[in-house]
């Protein structure tokens, strides 16, 4: 006996499907509708400008040699508790070898994309500053400026050495 002839023995018989009761579904799946370059372009400016290269604050606190930044009317214990790894470092950005602007835009769109899937503890990793001229933390220095202008942080403090020490921050995102 063959295959065919054992399978229709086992079965039985069988009745085909009607076509015209089935729809299809893919043909009349609408398209979204694109996204105009424009719109994506003025997105990214308006980002980008929220935050000033020129801001000058004085909110920097050393402790310990560690620069930390805690936003008004928040604890002080939260600086003690992101330095001690309270919360986990949930995701992270490497800002080496970009310029100061694609650094900010980076830096930007990274927050926002944190803030949208509820991140809150994040690592920026701006470097130490060996590969620029004069061997100055260009990065290092504005990373601060831009976070401390952005309203979702809340504090941020240098990372541990094994977190990448004086070249990166721990960072608090509001809920």
């Amino acid at each position: 006996m063959s295959d065919n002839d054992l399978f229709k023995k086992e079965i039985g018989e069988v009745k085909p499907i009607k076509r015209k009761d089935t729809v299809d579904t893919y043909s009349q799946t609408p398209k979204p509708k694109p996204i105009a370059k424009k719109f994506i372009e003025d997105e990214k400016k308006v980002l980008v400008d929220s935050i000033s290269d020129n801001f000058e604050s004085i909110d920097y606190f050393l402790a310990r040699d560690e620069l930390f930044y805690i936003k008004k009317n928040h604890s002080p214990d939260i600086v003690k508790k992101l330095r001690n790894g309270s919360w986990v470092v949930e995701d992270s950005i490497d800002l080496h070898g970009l310029t100061s602007d694609e650094a900010k835009l980076a830096l930007v769109e990274f927050i926002s994309y944190c803030k949208q899937r509820g991140i809150r503890c994040i690592r920026i990793i701006h470097g130490k500053g060996y590969n620029s001229k004069n061997k100055e933390p260009v990065l290092k220095n504005k990373v601060k400026k831009w976070l401390i202008q952005k309203q979702e942080v809340i504090c941020f403090v240098q990372a541990p050495n094994h977190d990448g020490g004086g070249g990166a921050l721990l960072t608090l995102l509001e809920k």
